[in-house]
């Protein structure tokens, strides 16, 4: 019971710390023109791009058939497009914010929303990893805490600057990051859990962070700005997630 609470721990506290430090970084920074927050989204598109592609589905497609990856995916999808609507209609009928100020906020909370679905089987695969070994749990819980950052900030910049108050913001980044230590959790407990499970979790995730990326950080970061900027942004963000996951 003692190792499965230090598990539990350590990953509650790697995968608070990366979203907490990007989050803290978001809300300090003074600099909010269209042209920042475009590359800022941009980024953070372009780095979970990396992560769906040489993290996630590979490690999927490792230890599973490629239906169950494909019905985890399309799970995830189908569970953001539900959550997208919810965000959606509640905050079309909240008049406190302009109209860029509440998309603006919808993006930070459906980007909270898919980061913290996507931060439980990371946790899954700390806890696994530290059952394994403590190199390969602490390996696996630093890569995760170093690519937590940019997240971290991504969710914050919407939503400071949608309106939000910044302890609420803070609030909601620690929140998502509290999903790591549960998947730590579980991933202790069940040290063998089946290889099924772990690939349609892998998957779900990459299916969520899929639709974040191409139905709320790209077309958001177009509309904010039209410029070469929100691309080069999106090829830093996907050059670094390279190597966050070979980390």
């Amino acid at each position: 019971m003692n190792e499965i609470l230090k598990t539990t721990i350590l990953g509650l506290f790697f995968g608070t710390f990366g979203t907490t430090l990007g989050g803290i970084i978001g809300v300090i920074i003074k600099k909010n023109s269209n042209k920042f927050l475009s590359f800022i989204l941009a980024f953070a598109s372009g780095l979970m791009m990396s992560i769906i592609c040489f993290d996630l589905i590979p490690e999927a497609l490792g230890i599973s058939s490629i239906i169950n990856v494909i019905i985890g995916i399309i799970i995830g999808i189908i569970v953001m497009i539900f959550c997208d609507i919810i965000v959606q209609k509640k905050f079309n009928t909240n008049k406190r914010f302009e109209k860029n100020e509440n998309t603006l906020l919808k993006t930070g909370i459906i980007v909270s929303i898919g980061l913290a679905i996507h931060n439980f089987p990371e946790g899954l695969a700390i806890g696994s990893g530290f059952e394994a070994s403590m190199k390969l749990g602490l390996s696996l819980a630093l890569a995760i805490c170093l690519h937590d950052i940019p997240e971290g900030i991504s969710m914050a910049v919407p939503m400071k600057n949608g309106g939000m108050k910044i302890s609420k913001v803070i609030f909601y980044v620690v929140l998502s990051g509290i999903t790591t230590g549960i998947g730590a959790f579980f991933g202790a407990i069940v040290g063998s859990i089946s290889q099924e499970v772990i690939s349609i979790c892998l998957s779900f995730a990459a299916g969520a962070m899929l639709y974040i990326v191409s139905g709320e950080l790209i077309p958001e970061s177009n509309q904010l700005y039209h410029g070469k900027m929100t691309a080069v942004g999106n090829m830093i963000g996907f050059i670094i997630g390279i190597f966050a996951t070979t980390l």
